[in-house]
């Protein structure tokens, strides 16, 4: 099986896409137990709930499962399901003897009306549905949150390619780091020699987004509508770290992100980097961490588009 976040052992991953593609939302449940987590916000167009949690200085030291999802600011609901599905196995911060509060913190993709359709978004029982699909096989490419994720909309969407969900994982002994990216950027991704594998099109090949904003391109094209664009990573290690150690493997992993995204984290983004420890070994240090993210994160991202021009299903998008 292809190296993914499910290396780390006790993690699970489910999908649920919209029928006609355009949009999706994707679980990652932790252990039974729970698992650690914090997070960086790096986009300035965030949509979030329940990260509060994750400050180092809450008293809730675990989550349950972590959401991202599709329909912006709507799809943010769909977390009501995945709380309810844990609830129903006694999963949760403990209140009573007999009742439980499920942590899921949950980020969200700006994907509404990117295929064309009606805008859609993911509801509480499509959500319940992908905790029902959770297992260790992660399907990648246009499926989940990444059915209706899109690439270098810097000049417009009419000149974007297809994005999607990637994953992968790096070890070092027993320590192992895996990572799942949904990119749905302003940007254009980049491959490990700085070539560009998706992004905006002009009618030679790749616009270069960067050089295209940098030269005082109008943002999202000559006739700009609204638009927010987000990429989202989950980072999660076997390695027993605490939360303010966490913070900085989600540090670590969007660097990773604005190495390979031209540009990165702009006023029109949303991204959001969640990292995740399932307590089971001692790391060699926490920089060991961050380094093993920062392998991990540019390859799932770098699959997440590879994989989305196999199975898009967007019209008038190249894939």
């Amino acid at each position: 099986m292809t190296p993914s976040l499910t290396a780390v052992s006790g993690i699970h991953v489910g999908h649920w896409t919209h029928p006609n593609g355009s949009t999706g939302c994707t679980v990652i449940l932790a252990p039974p137990g729970g698992m650690r987590a914090a997070a960086a916000l790096r986009g300035r167009a965030t949509g979030t709930r329940e990260l509060d949690p994750l400050d180092p200085r809450h008293i809730v030291g675990h989550v349950d499962a972590i959401l991202l999802t599709g329909g912006s600011a709507f799809g943010l609901g769909a977390a009501d399901g995945v709380m309810r599905w844990l609830r129903e196995r006694k999963r949760g911060f403990p209140v009573r003897a007999d009742e439980v509060v499920p942590i899921v913190p949950a980020a969200v993709i700006f994907d509404l009306g990117n295929t064309g359709s009606a805008p859609a978004w993911p509801g509480p029982d499509d959500a319940a549905r992908a905790c029902d699909a959770a297992s260790v096989a992660v399907a990648e490419g246009a499926v989940g949150v990444g059915a209706g994720a899109t690439v270098g909309k810097a000049a417009g969407l009419a000149r974007a390619m297809k994005g999607g969900v990637g994953s992968w994982a790096e070890a070092a002994g027993d320590v192992v780091v895996g990572a799942l990216v949904v990119v749905n950027a302003v940007g254009d991704v980049r491959d490990a020699r700085g070539a560009i594998l998706a992004g905006a099109r002009d009618g030679a090949g790749f616009l270069d987004a960067q050089r295209y904003v940098a030269r005082g391109g109008q943002p999202f094209g000559p006739d700009p509508e609204p638009q927010t664009n987000t990429t989202l990573a989950v980072i999660a290690t076997n390695a027993t770290l605490d939360k303010t150690a966490l913070q900085a493997v989600a540090y670590a992993g969007s660097d990773a992100l604005a190495r390979r995204i031209t540009p990165y984290g702009t006023l029109f983004d949303g991204d959001v980097v969640f990292a995740a420890s399932t307590a089971q070994v001692p790391p060699a240090s926490p920089l060991q961490v961050e380094a093993l993210a920062a392998l991990a994160v540019p390859e799932a991202l770098e699959r997440g588009v590879r994989l989305a021009r196999g199975n898009a299903v967007t019209p008038g998008l190249a894939p």
